[in-house]
This record gives C-alpha cells, structure tokens and sequence, in this order.
C-alpha cells in the first residue's frame, strides 16, 4: 500500500511552550488511524500542522510524498486534505445547500453548477437535506456537526481528518455516523479520527495513537494500545473530563 501521509519528526512551539514534540507517524492509503489522549495533549494542533493552519518549528510534512510542510490550508484542501473542527465553523449567513457547495467548489476548485447534485447527495446522507435551505446559523449543535462532515465530503478529500466529531450525539446518531465514515472509507479515503468517544472510535480505526503533553505516547493495534496500563490511566482521565 502507498504512503498517503507522512508526519516526519514535527515539532510546534510558541515561544518556550511545545505544544507538539518530534511526532513522526506514516498512514498508508485506505487505512483509518484513531487519536486519543487528553485536553492539551496537542491532537488539534497536529491537525492544524497537518492542514496549514500552523507552521511546524521543526520536522516536515509529506503527502503523497511530496512536501507540504509550506503549503497554505487552500493548496493543501485542493491537493485532497479535508477536515472537520471540533467547533463547527459554518458560514452563518449562507444556506446549508450553500456552505456545502462553497466545499465542493472552492475547497476543489470546481465549477459550482457542476458540484449540485453531488451537494445533494451528501446533505441527504448525513440528513440534512431537509434543511439545504435554512441558514447555517440556525442549526442546532448537533446538526452543525453533520454540515462540518458534509462541506468535508464535499471537498472530496483523500485524506480527511476528524476532530471529536462524535462529541454530543446520541448512541443511534453516533452509529449513522460510523455508517458514513465507513461508507467513506470504502469510496478509498483515508481518515484521521480524534475522538474522545473511544467507544466509536474503535469500531472504525485500524490503528491507535495516544498523545500526552505534546508527545507520542504508544502506537499500534487498538485493542493493545488500549490494554496498556499507562493508556488506560489516560483514558481514564478522558472519561472523568
């Protein structure tokens, strides 16, 4: 299988605080890869790196083998890296039907009149088509979150990144959403998933890493990374929160 990403010994600071330290991870073509670990722990940022959202101080960034690390979040969501945020950013002034279609088409570069069908498509599998032509600002929590999967759909990432998009749903909502992630995976992406919902997060992934002050702390099949005492301590932790 090809590499689809590579994350070479990244690094981020702001002055003398490292909020991520040497992290290198390689995720093959297909695969899903779970991260877990604490607040702080410095999983958001490493999508921000991953994205272009920040610079790395040191390391570099690789997709489909050729450098990134320099890249603006524009060139790196039309080269097939899509994302969702932990805080739903819709445009709130727009439609859903038209936060969906600024994904498709600008996040791809495609013509608008050329993206509409697909735009329904997506709204309709995440249950929102219902609601194409309500303003974004209006949503419900929850329903924010299935128009961040969508304008992520939309951009028809290879490489799409999840952040705790799970948080907040209920059990039924939350197997819907395995269902489209699955659906996802077998259309050939690739998917990184932060989630503090572990539950539903290994019931999709591959492969785990645990994060703890910035650094990697384990990595490998879920069901050993998930026995190690040291993990199941973080865990924990994540569940008192």
């Amino acid at each position: 299988m090809a590499t689809i990403l590579h994350i070479d010994g990244v690094t981020k600071s702001f002055g003398r605080f490292i909020v991520v330290k040497d992290i290198t991870v390689k995720l093959e073509q297909g695969e899903a890869l779970g991260v877990i670990g604490p607040n702080g722990a410095g999983k958001t940022t490493l999508f921000n790196l991953i994205t272009g959202l920040c610079r790395p101080t040191a390391g570099r960034i690789y997709l489909h083998g050729v450098d990134v690390t320099d890249l603006p979040p524009s060139e790196r969501c039309r080269a097939g890296i899509g994302r969702t945020f932990q805080i739903p950013h819709p445009f709130g002034g727009m439609t859903v039907f038209e936060n969906t279609l600024v994904g498709a088409a600008f996040g791809r570069g495609h013509r608008e009149r050329d993206c509409h069908e697909r735009c329904v498509a997506i709204l309709e599998r995440v249950g929102l088509l219902d609601q194409a032509n309500a303003l974004a600002g209006s949503l419900r929590l929850l329903d924010r979150k299935r128009l961040e999967l969508a304008r992520a759909m939309a951009s028809e990432p290879g490489l799409l990144l999840l952040d705790e998009i799970a948080g907040g749903l209920t059990e039924h909502e939350t197997g819907e959403l395995i269902d489209i992630i699955k659906e996802l995976r077998a259309g050939g992406a690739t998917i990184i998933w932060i989630e503090h919902v572990v539950h539903a997060l290994l019931r999709v992934v591959d492969r785990l890493i645990t994060m703890n002050f910035g650094t990697l702390l384990s990595e490998g099949d879920p069901a050993t990374v998930m026995a190690s005492p040291e993990v199941r301590k973080i865990y924990m932790g994540i569940a008192a929160l």
